[in-house]
């Protein structure tokens, strides 16, 4: 992972959790992107957290956990989370690296980091995400071609891992089938988050949760006191 930038974690999960997620997904998807990058021709979920409890284990994966807590300091938190689910006919989505809108220069250690899993499996032709090995250490330039690219091909119900500088996009999907994926992205506790949990989750939510994903969207402190509420930690807000 620190020298490529990505690793691919095979089979996380099993079939049936896969089956699951895609019998869930069915009932929350609509309408497609808005725009080229989101895709015009792709399905998206957002604020997952509120509509279904199957991902859960996926963003709090121990072997994700495991590999974060080489990169950031304690109380990392959860950026956004979102299904996606490229359909046919869908073209290759520019290339970009998930933390370059922290406005800090390259080089650079990363600043986030993200999976996307495989619901369905990723194949050369169905929409796998195109990566470019080892450009997470690339400076401001040069922004690299699809060429450069290798498609991140593994079975359903396995996750690629990369760190937010590293230049990657969703790949076209030239069959057709559906190419479903669900992805997690991660930052220092330090910084802002790209989804706003605090009002997007409900507090009666946000109670059943687990601890680690309470502390992943926020319920947590950055020492000695970034995250405090009242001068308090923000779970005992929960607790009342």
């Amino acid at each position: 992972m620190r020298r490529d930038g990505f690793v691919v974690l095979e089979r996380l999960i099993t079939p049936a959790h896969c089956d699951a997620i895609r019998e869930e997904t069915a009932r929350l998807l609509k309408g497609a992107g808005r725009n080229a990058f989101e895709g015009f021709n792709t399905q998206r979920v957002y604020n997952v957290l509120t509509k279904t409890r199957l991902l859960d284990d996926l963003i709090d994966h121990p072997r994700v956990l495991a590999l974060l807590d080489q990169l950031f300091e304690p109380n990392y938190l959860l950026s956004q989370a979102q299904l996606i689910n490229i359909r046919p006919g869908e073209a290759a989505q520019a290339l970009h690296y998930d933390d370059g809108f922290y406005k800090v220069p390259r080089p650079r250690p990363a600043l986030g980091a993200a999976t996307i899993w495989a619901i369905d499996a990723f194949t050369e032709d169905n929409g796998a995400t195109a990566i470019v090995p080892r450009s997470h250490d690339w400076g401001q330039s040069p922004v690299p071609t699809p060429a450069q690219t290798i498609p991140c091909v593994m079975p359903a119900g396995s996750a690629v891992f990369f760190v937010g500088t590293l230049w990657h996009g969703g790949g076209g999907n030239h069959t057709n089938s559906n190419r479903l994926a669900f992805t997690a992205q991660y930052c220092a506790p330090w910084l802002r988050q790209q989804e706003n949990f605090f009002l997007e989750v409900p507090r009666e939510t946000v109670r059943i949760l687990r601890p680690t994903l309470q502390s992943l969207i926020g319920y947590s402190i950055y020492p000695p006191f970034m995250g405090m509420v009242d001068s308090m930690h923000p779970k005992r807000v929960l607790d009342a």
